[in-house]
């Protein structure tokens, strides 16, 4: 039986204001951040033509923003003590607003470059602040519904990014990807600026001296791990001495890090919270869920666009339904949750996750956009069943000075396994493509009769075209197909394995310790 939760019977602090015109302000702020981490990937070649880059060069513009974003995620509890919670989500606001500016103003990389880490720093925070400014001010019983609209900013936003930033792209300028975050921006401040307060024990908490060491640790090790995620599948990983040293330094900063943190006073990033064994198991979900989603979001639009060959705005309309399941799991499940166990929902959410990645895994390359758009909204609705109950459960026993810590961590570790899912994803299908196309191969050969008689077929065909070139292009057309096919199962390959890595994540939920039934009114489950 599952451990029970005591209940406190404490008054909690209830904020002056609506907590929903509250979540709307913190949520404006959430959605436009999230939503610039997947906005401009299918800008990058427009980026690189017109600022005079490479398309490898390009692509700092996608890891100095996750590298500073990154660094920022654990440290906003400190920053929140130290500087006040509502005055420092307001300056990420407005800073993150005013990168956003800069970049779309941009003429040089190294300009562009600069602007996004100062946009990934200012946007950090506004994951993790948000999060726990909601759990704060709704009471325990709408928490469920609280983190439903929170999900739906965290999951919908990389979803849709890769759409909108197609649209913005073609029909106007790879400038408009930025552009668009300033009048969200002012919006978000203007409604931070009047809602928003601090809850009393925040602004009694101490916040100690600053950890230098401590950041300088975090921002090598995770800076280390970035680039060499980014850039470990182009340079054939640890064939490379740049990813081999990347991954030494990535190493010996984690494990500094962790000496550093666990031993200081005073320590950036308190990690004594992982004790609570609700956030340990919550970072371990995060981690493996946003893996899930962050890799399938990449890769999906490139089996769209490589092997059936959709135009990038085409690939982000296939792939945005997503974003109606998750909208659908979002409301369902902030209905449910307070009479169902959240586990169970939890767990019914993986085995739908799993189901979606097991009908995406039997694709072909005949397949109609419909038949990928069911899948995808059912992966869609999966997610969000599982984010929800699992955003409540992961602080359910966390002390209220204590949920800025959480939040961070929980965003943190979401956002590394999104890193890690892109990359191991895109590196097994490029190496199971290699893999199929080395097996398939030995098949094209003069003693194999359908590969002599589909090359008769093909000569006979393009032969009235091209005369004496015939045979020559009924070879490349071949070789198409075949890579096609190797692709295709490369594709259909990882998609099945992320189907079993659900199915094997569900007993892990049952790890949570389940409240002593539901809190009442007023009532604080810590």
């Amino acid at each position: 039986m599952a451990d029970q939760i005591p209940v406190q019977t404490d008054q909690p602090w209830k904020p002056a204001a609506n907590p929903w015109l509250i979540a709307a302000g913190v949520m404006l702020a959430t959605f436009m951040e999230v939503l610039d981490t997947s906005v401009a990937n299918v800008s990058l070649t427009h980026i690189a033509g017109n600022l005079s880059a490479s398309s490898d060069e390009a692509t700092w513009v996608l890891t100095s923003y996750l590298v500073s974003n990154a660094v920022i995620l654990p440290t906003s509890s400190w920053l929140s003590r130290r500087f006040g919670r509502r005055r420092f989500l307001i300056t990420c606001i407005t800073i993150f607003t005013l990168a956003s500016l800069l970049c779309g103003l941009a003429t040089s990389l190294g300009f562009l470059i600069v602007a996004r880490i100062i946009q990934g720093a200012g946007g950090g925070a506004l994951q993790p602040v948000s999060q726990a400014v909601m759990l704060e001010t709704f009471p325990p019983e709408k928490r469920g519904v609280a983190m439903s609209v929170y999900a739906m900013g965290v999951i919908v936003a990389p979803i849709l990014g890769p759409t909108l930033g197609g649209w913005l792209t073609d029909d106007y300028s790879w400038r408009w990807v930025f552009y668009i975050n300033l009048p969200v921006g002012i919006v978000a401040i203007l409604m931070c600026l009047r809602f928003l307060e601090d809850p009393p024990y925040l602004k009694n908490a101490p916040a100690g001296k600053f950890d230098s060491l401590g950041i300088g640790f975090l921002a090598l090790w995770i800076g280390c791990l970035q680039v060499m995620l980014d850039k470990g599948q182009d340079d054939d990983w640890f064939s490379s001495n740049f990813i081999r040293w990347l991954a030494v330094l990535a190493v010996i900063g984690f494990i500094v890090f962790l000496v550093r943190e666990l031993t200081t006073p005073n320590p950036i990033v308190n990690l004594s919270v992982l004790k609570d064994r609700n956030l340990a198991i919550g970072v371990i979900l995060n981690f493996s869920i946003g893996a899930i989603l962050f890799g399938t979001t990449a890769v999906l639009p490139l089996f769209l666009q490589l092997l059936l060959g959709y135009p990038s705005l085409q690939a982000g309309l296939v792939m945005s339904p997503r974003g109606i399941g998750a909208i659908v799991g979002s409301i369902v499940a902030g209905r449910i949750l307070s009479k169902v166990d959240g586990r169970l929902w939890m767990a019914q959410g993986l085995v739908v996750l799993g189901l979606g990645m097991f009908l995406l895994g039997g694709i072909n390359l005949n397949i109609s956009p419909a038949e990928i758009i069911w899948p995808i909204i059912i992966t869609g609705f999966g997610t969000t069943s599982i984010f929800v109950p699992m955003s409540t459960f992961s602080v359910a026993t966390i002390k209220p000075e204590n949920m800025g810590d959480a939040a961070g961590l929980t965003s943190l570790w979401r956002n590394l396994g999104g890193s890690v899912g892109i990359s191991l994803v895109t590196a097994f299908v490029t190496r199971g493509t290699q893999a199929h196309q080395h097996l398939l191969v030995g098949h094209l050969t003069q003693f194999a009769a359908p590969f002599r008689n589909q090359l008769a077929m093909l000569q006979h065909s393009l032969a009235a075209q091209s005369g004496h070139a015939a045979q020559m292009q009924a070879y490349g057309v071949l070789n198409q197909t075949l890579q096609q096919q190797a692709g295709l199962w490369a594709y259909m390959d990882n998609l099945r394995l992320l189907a079993l890595i659900c199915l094997a994540l569900v007993p892990t939920i049952f790890l949570f310790k389940k409240a002593k039934g539901p809190a009442p009114a007023g009532m604080v489950a810590h």
